[in-house]
């Protein structure tokens, strides 16, 4: 709702509407989740005001947001995971949010330059101090979940990796977060704003199968990655208030043990 093809507010507030309608009860974002230079935040704070103006209870609901991934406004992305900048970024998020501390806040992508531990240091130390409630990491490979764990004292509650049905070299991770019991949050899961809508065409069982439910492959798709372990939350974008309403859907679906082989098979 704040990146490439970006609805107007209105649209975008009555989507948010619309999922915490549907039931739920996370909602991620970035302060990178912008389009231009000089507008930082703009999904996180179309998120809060989102959220002031819902007229049902929000009290359940968990807002995650991410830092240390930049958007010069150029189209490119960058890095900084310099602990004195996720410090700052992560008090400015809180700050667009309206919070006094963030629910969910997420080393967003590892930054070549600075060692790991330190930039994860950032996050413990926010963690201490009470500027973020929850700890998180986000594009990780298995021995940094690991490190990130320990550097956190054990503390380390979500891994936020791209998976999908056309993306799949993060099952592994997704495996070792359900080993250890963290959450695990595939990004893009129906394929990235450009493939979504094609998600059928491109994957013929998951259309098969939709077609035998009556819904749509998407929910196949978002059922099939729940089934996987019970630590997975996918977070489907969603720029419409129909997607995010046929996505919820898919925590009632129920796939037979062949149709849930099936489609791990297929690709």
């Amino acid at each position: 709702m704040s990146i490439e093809g970006r609805p107007d507010a209105e649209r975008s507030i009555a989507t948010i509407h619309a999922a915490l309608a549907a039931g739920v009860t996370l909602i991620d974002t970035a302060d990178a989740y912008h389009l231009h230079a000089g507008e930082v935040g703009h999904n996180e704070e179309l998120i809060a005001r989102a959220l002031r103006s819902y007229g049902g209870d929000t009290s359940e609901v968990l807002v995650a947001t991410k830092g240390g991934h930049l958007r010069p406004g150029d189209g490119s992305w960058t890095q900084d995971g310099r602990p004195e900048y996720l410090k700052a970024a992560a008090k400015a998020s809180a700050k667009r949010l309206g919070v006094e501390a963030i629910g969910l806040y997420q080393f967003h992508r590892p930054d070549p330059k600075v060692p790991y531990a330190e930039s994860v240091g950032a996050i413990r130390d926010l963690l201490d101090e009470g500027v973020i409630q929850l700890a998180g990491i986000s594009n990780a490979s298995v021995e940094q979940i690991d490190q990130a764990n320990q550097v956190l004292g054990g503390r380390l509650v979500s891994v936020q990796n791209q998976f999908s049905p056309a993306h799949r070299s993060s099952l592994v991770e997704l495996e070792h977060c359900a080993n250890l019991g963290i959450a695990f949050l595939p990004w893009r899961p129906l394929g990235g704003i450009l493939n979504a809508a094609a998600l059928g065409d491109r994957h013929e069982p998951f259309a098969t199968i939709a077609a035998n439910h009556g819904v749509s492959p998407q929910q196949i798709a978002l059922a099939w990655e729940l089934s996987l372990a019970p630590i997975v939350i996918p977070i489907p974008g969603a720029s419409r208030p129909e997607s995010i309403q046929d996505s919820a859907q898919a925590a009632n679906l129920v796939l037979s043990p062949d149709e849930l082989a099936l489609l791990s098979q297929a690709h």
